[in-house]
């Protein structure tokens, strides 16, 4: 199993596949932007910058995946003292979209850009998400610009958010920054990179944030017009980058909650039973769950290269059930009773991925106006109130995109290996089946048979596998 969940990507080996229309036609999703909105994302690009900090000396990269375009994120990891200062411009995408026109209105409907495998159907125009807005290497961008200066254990200390005009050094992608550090040999403004995000993975894990390490399942090009099934692990440079955003969250949240107005990412706390039951699980595959201790630490000490702790993993996404968008406006007796995200452990909001969901425009505005004292603009306080439903809308849709083009390609992999056996984990079960993690290539799908035993390596037979209706199943083949 060991082999089988290594780091390294592990792809099927054979390919398959078609197109994805049949899955944009199934879901309505939209070609092209409507004409209006085009032209004025058109016009935005020549529109003046106005009063702006000029922050074009700060030496910010971004970090990203492999070939994007839509940067929203460039950072400077700074040392202060005995502490840390982080330095995070996020694209400031509300200098090109007004508010109530064309363009607008087309980004509300969209919700969040979708990423099937074979295009991008993005939340703004690509000649702003992938060009003028986007925070491109060499080039001078609008940005929201945070400061957060932290003390020598990570946390924060002071904030200070404004608009500015940045210019990004360099682009980099997590396989470069990790072979710079690997060999010592760092771009300056991501050295502390790995310090500071262990500091603030610790202060995670003490808050009691639940952080799943699971292997994301993806579907890329063979390169010959057809598609494979890769499994990529999370590398530590994208956790530790994604800690720099969860900070920025967090703070985000806090000015919020101060001004009495925003709109939060929440996540209700697990209901008594999800914890037992899942303690239960625990027991049941062998875990060790000191008395005491928080579902986090113990999260956080397995090793998922062990089917048991696979298999638990997976079970513990129950802890994660009910994130939302909830809206805090004390002028209009808007007091929610959640206000904390269970997942993060604190306060959070959704500031720094403007160019790809659409409530983090919002959200910046806030912020920028109660950072400097001033009001939030009325058009940014009417539109809180629908943003919760407008993003629980795409999420859901971005979801169910996602898990049937990963179906397809399951079962496109899959079609002529009937009556093959393979070894699976068996990650939850029930009377007479349950569900597995077949590896190599990987897929998770139903599987028949009594008695299988959770956590554990079995083999299965490959019985369906039904491009047409997009279904995989296996049976028990050790009985």
């Amino acid at each position: 199993m060991a082999a089988q969940l290594r780091s390294e990507a592990i792809r099927s080996s054979r390919s398959g596949g078609g197109d994805f229309s049949a899955i944009r036609a199934e879901f309505a999703l939209p070609a092209d932007y409507p004409t209006a909105a085009l032209v004025e994302a058109e016009h935005a690009q020549s529109v003046d910058l106005g009063p702006r900090e000029d922050a074009t000396d700060l030496p910010l990269v971004t970090i990203d995946p492999p070939g994007s375009k839509d940067l929203d994120q460039a950072l400077l990891v700074q040392r202060r003292g005995a502490g840390y200062r982080l330095y995070y411009a996020i694209a400031d995408v509300g200098h090109f979209v007004g508010p109530g026109g064309a363009l607008d209105t087309e980004a509300r409907r969209r919700g969040q850009t979708l990423y099937l495998p074979d295009e991008v159907v993005p939340l703004h125009p690509a000649l702003l998400s992938e060009d003028a807005a986007s925070l491109l290497p060499g080039e001078v961008r609008p940005s929201v610009l945070w400061t957060i200066d932290c003390d020598s254990g990570g946390e924060a200390q002071a904030v200070r958010v404004r608009r500015a005009i940045v210019r990004s050094v360099a682009q980099f992608d997590y396989d470069t920054v990790r072979q710079q550090l690997t060999a010592r040999t760092p771009h300056p403004s991501f050295a502390l990179l790995p310090e500071f995000g262990r500091l603030r993975q610790e202060l995670a894990v003490g808050r009691g944030a639940v952080e799943l390490q699971l292997p994301e399942q993806r579907a890329v090009s063979d390169g010959q017009g057809g598609w494979r099934l890769q499994l990529r692990s999370r590398v530590d440079v994208e956790a530790w980058n994604a800690e720099l955003s969860l900070l920025t969250g967090m703070c985000a949240a806090q000015l919020m909650l101060r001004a009495g107005i925003g709109v939060l990412r929440t996540l209700p706390d697990p209901e008594p039973d999800a914890m037992d039951s899942l303690r239960r699980r625990a027991r049941a595959l062998g875990i060790d769950w000191p008395s005491g201790e928080t579902a986090a630490r113990v999260l956080a000490g397995l090793d998922l290269r062990r089917p048991e702790a696979l298999a638990f993993h997976v079970d513990a996404t129950r802890l994660l059930r009910g994130a939302g968008y909830t809206v805090v406006d004390t002028a209009t007796g808007n007091l929610p009773n959640t206000i904390v995200h269970a997942g993060i452990g604190a306060p959070y909001a959704h500031v720094t991925a403007p160019l790809r969901r659409l409530v983090d425009r919002f959200a910046a505005e806030v912020c920028l106006a109660v950072a400097t004292d001033l009001d939030v603009p009325s058009w940014v306080r009417a539109a809180l109130p629908d943003l919760p439903g407008l993003m629980a809308s795409s999420d859901l849709l971005a979801s169910r995109v996602e898990r049937t083009c990963l179906a397809q390609v399951e079962a496109w992999v899959l079609a002529d290996r009937i009556g093959e056996v393979f070894p699976a984990v068996v990650l939850h079960a029930e009377a007479h089946g349950g569900e597995v993690f077949v590896a190599q290539p990987p897929v998770v799908a139903r599987c028949v048979g009594d008695g299988l035993p959770e956590g554990h390596q079995i083999q299965v037979r490959l019985v369906e596998a039904d491009a047409g209706r997009r279904k995989v199943g296996f049976e028990r083949a050790d009985d």
